[in-house]
């Protein structure tokens, strides 16, 4: 049987939507050949060969809304939500983060979280959720360019990388701002499924990337 992973996605109130639908998608679109892409995007999908379960949670379970206002219906809650093999912690605008790094059962979970899976990553300003919680203390990390300075003040334990779209400190991932969520993704596939099934989903996707290691 082939392998199959889970991935739970963390939302909160006003979250920035482009760092949750980005490693959705990729997830998404994981296992797929570009030929399976061209059938989807006639309508006639498949999904027999999904290597990954893509799932959102929240603190609540319940409706909320995105940075731009879409609303979002998350799967579970934190008291319902299994364990997942790879999270995902996406960011928003400065003052969300400071709002929801507040709210110490959020960062119950992001602790358990971790504990629980095999792979921690964040999407631009969800790096300060991981900091925060001590999951990046001693490693190299990175998040959205104009948080950096900010990133650094904030963590002098952890090594800021000023360049690339992602940083790999093996069973932690942070992106850059906002789109490198993609190449994070991409990334992960790649470590999992090979350069080929990045290449096609890249592809699928009509992204451009080189797949370059942070």
């Amino acid at each position: 049987m082939k392998q199959q992973w889970t991935v739970g996605i963390l939302l909160f109130d006003h979250v920035d939507l482009t760092d949750v639908a980005g490693p959705y998608e990729v997830f998404h679109s994981a296992g797929y050949t570009i030929s399976d892409l061209q059938k989807g995007l006639l309508g006639q999908d498949t999904s027999e060969n999904h290597p990954f379960v893509v799932r959102t949670v929240s603190q609540a379970g319940i409706p909320l809304q995105a940075s731009n206002g879409l609303r979002l219906q998350p799967d579970y809650s934190f008291e319902q939500a299994p364990a997942f093999d790879i999270v995902v912690v996406p960011g928003a605008n400065l003052g969300v983060i400071a709002h929801v790094i507040a709210q110490d059962e959020v960062m119950r979970w992001i602790a358990r979280a971790s504990s629980q899976s095999q792979l921690m990553t964040s999407v631009c300003t969800g790096a300060f959720f991981l900091a925060q919680a001590g999951l990046l203390n001693g490693k190299r990390a990175t998040t959205h360019w104009a948080a950096l300075d900010l990133f650094e003040q904030q963590f002098s334990q952890i090594q800021v990388q000023r360049t690339g779209k992602f940083v790999d400190e093996g069973t932690i991932i942070t992106s850059a701002g906002v789109t490198s969520g993609f190449n994070m993704a991409l990334h992960v596939v790649e470590r999992l499924l090979g350069e080929q099934m990045a290449q096609a989903i890249a592809k699928g996707i009509d992204f451009q990337t080189s797949l370059a290691r942070g």
